[in-house]
């Protein structure tokens, strides 16, 4: 905990605390309190108890010990892409994805009170964050700083209270850190907005009847020409929707030969069936991360309208 900023640390020491008495109710997430990630969290689980994590290394253990029930964890933004860590750390991990959620990220720039636009210099923040707001900042000459979460920015620049630096962040960390919002809705891009994925340690048997699933899978093909081609040719003839496809480079080579799959349908499925025997008959290995129910702004975008922070 003590590589939280100071302004940071009282609080998480709270957080984690409460979460301690009750685990299954807490609910890990990576970063200081005030990320995105914590307000995903908020949105996901109300009456859950937010357990900050330092890393996502942090919130995955945190669920494979016990100490969280369920952790809530980027996966990909709309405008930046994916999160590359995440994709990494699922495969080596025993949790299982329970559901989704998609969350309008409105970005603005904090600094102490009393702090002027022209004055700032530099932006600390998350890397997905200042890549979202990359265009912005050049333009006005800011230069951009690396730092492990959004909300642990904030908090780094309540410490040290540097007129000249200033943190891109939510207007919640802002509040929570009582810091001032120079300006709002700096990312350069319209309807910039994260996805994020539930994992829990055991996996969810969504009713089909109750509305649209989700599948994630990973799988590694065989390598002989044409595999992906022969692999995903299942999926074509039995009509299954594909909704994201990602190809992955491991073990130090540059053969794109594993990837990650979003797919809509269930296992349970007669002709999602018959696209995984033929998906598994081409492939290495072939893991299913879970099936879950679509988040209803997959239907409805314009749900995410509401900034985050409000």
């Amino acid at each position: 905990m003590q590589i939280y900023p100071e302004p940071a640390r009282e609080m998480v020491s709270r957080m984690t605390a409460a979460a301690a008495e009750r685990p299954a109710q807490a609910v890990a997430f990576q970063g200081a309190p005030g990320a995105y990630s914590h307000l995903a969290t908020k949105q996901v689980f109300p009456e859950g108890l937010a357990l900050p994590c330092f890393t996502f290394d942090e919130a995955f253990e945190a669920v494979e010990s016990g100490k969280a029930n369920h952790a809530v964890i980027p996966i990909e933004n709309s405008y930046a892409g994916r999160v590359a860590e995440i994709h990494f750390l699922l495969p080596a991990s025993n949790l299982h994805i329970v559901g989704e959620h998609f969350l309008r990220v409105r970005h603005s720039l904090l600094a102490v009170k009393g702090a002027k636009l022209e004055d700032i210099r530099r932006a600390y923040s998350h890397t997905q964050a200042l890549s979202q707001t990359r265009k912005w900042c050049a333009a006005r000459s800011i230069s951009q700083v690396p730092f492990a979460d959004t909300a642990g920015a904030a908090a780094l620049v309540a410490e040290r209270r540097e007129p000249d630096m200033a943190a891109i962040a939510s207007s919640f960390a802002a509040q929570i850190y009582d810091l001032d919002t120079l300006v709002e809705g700096i990312e350069d891009v319209a309807h910039n907005t994260t996805r994020f994925v539930v994992l829990a340690r055991e996996p969810l048997k969504p009713n089909p009847a109750n509305g649209a699933v989700m599948t994630t899978i990973f799988f590694e093909v065989r390598n002989i020409p044409a595999a992906l081609y022969k692999a995903l040719g299942g999926f074509a003839t039995n009509g299954i929707n594909i909704t994201k496809l990602e190809s992955y480079q491991q073990q130090g080579t540059f053969t794109a030969s594993e990837f990650f799959a979003d797919f809509e349908g269930s296992p349970d499925d007669p002709a999602v069936q018959r696209a995984l025997e033929e998906l598994e008959f081409h492939s290495k290995r072939l893991r299913i991360f879970g099936t879950y129910p679509q988040a209803l702004t997959r239907q409805h975008p314009d749900a995410l309208d509401t900034p985050s922070g409000d």
